[in-house]
């Protein structure tokens, strides 16, 4: 039975949903090889982190091959947007403005990025009524 997910994932979780969502549907063995080659977790503790996040509803599992295959349940735009929303209650009294500030007070926004947070901004001015 799978859930739907009720919690944000931890910091391992996540490790593993990025894999999924840039590499799609993969076994255990090649989320494992393909985590970043500082993180040194063991496969094993891969393992036990997918079925974990089976149950949590934030993966979906293919029994069917005798290697088991999972996939993302949850989106990656549906996840961030979850982080962020948190982050902004927790730390900025749900400020969207001061997390935005905040974020781009640490200068690394590149000069796309900008532009493409000045389009963001001009759709948003556009839509209100």
């Amino acid at each position: 039975m799978v859930r739907k997910p009720s919690q944000q994932p931890t910091d391992a979780e996540l490790a593993i949903l990025n894999v999924l969502w840039r590499h799609g549907a993969a076994t255990v063995r090649q989320v494992h090889e393909s985590l970043p080659s500082g993180s040194a977790v063991g496969y094993t503790t891969v393992l036990k982190t997918l079925q974990i996040m089976t149950d949590k509803g934030l993966v979906g599992r293919d029994e069917t091959q005798r290697a088991h295959v999972y996939e993302p349940a949850v989106s990656s735009d549906r996840t961030r947007r979850g982080l962020v929303t948190d982050l902004m209650n927790r730390a900025f009294d749900g400020s969207a403005a001061h997390l935005a500030m905040q974020a781009l007070a640490g200068g690394k926004a590149s000069a796309d990025e900008i532009a493409a947070i000045r389009d963001l901004l001009d759709q948003l001015e556009d839509e209100e009524p």
